[in-house]
């Protein structure tokens, strides 16, 4: 049987000896901390997501409900007011119309960077008996 020395800090590997793990918990450590860092990214982007699609459906109704306010006072001044509603809640309006008294609005809300933006649609306009007068259901 062959002896070595005691090892000291520093000193080369003796052929024979055991190595310990080598390096095995700091590879499973970095895998653990990807692994953690891609879910709390995929976290994010979906919280993210779900904030456009809420931002872009409450400016789509609430410059829905501007417009159809001031459809009285024509056609330009309704979505103007629909798109001044819609810019103050970081959207951009992309579509407005006006037809009777009702008032259509679409916009766009920019989403996050990967996934791109959020669309929403609404529609506003006089009530009565719990339908939207013109409607036929």
């Amino acid at each position: 049987m062959t002896t070595y020395p005691p090892w000291t800090p520093g000193a080369e590997h003796h052929p024979g000896e055991d190595q310990g793990d080598g390096g095995f918990a700091t590879v499973l450590g970095l895998a653990v901390i990807a692994g953690v860092m891609a879910v709390v990214l995929m976290v994010l982007t979906f919280g993210g997501v779900v904030a456009a699609r809420h931002r872009a459906r409450g400016a789509a109704d609430l410059g829905a409900l501007a417009a159809a306010a001031h459809v009285v006072d024509g056609v330009e001044s309704a979505c103007g007011r629909a798109r001044w509603v819609a810019e103050r809640m970081g959207a951009r309006l992309v579509r407005c119309a006006v037809s009777g008294w009702d008032a259509t609005v679409e916009v766009v809300v920019p989403g996050v960077a990967v996934v791109g933006t959020a669309v929403a649609a609404a529609r506003a306009g006089p009530v009565s008996g719990g339908q939207a007068v013109g409607s036929r259901r």
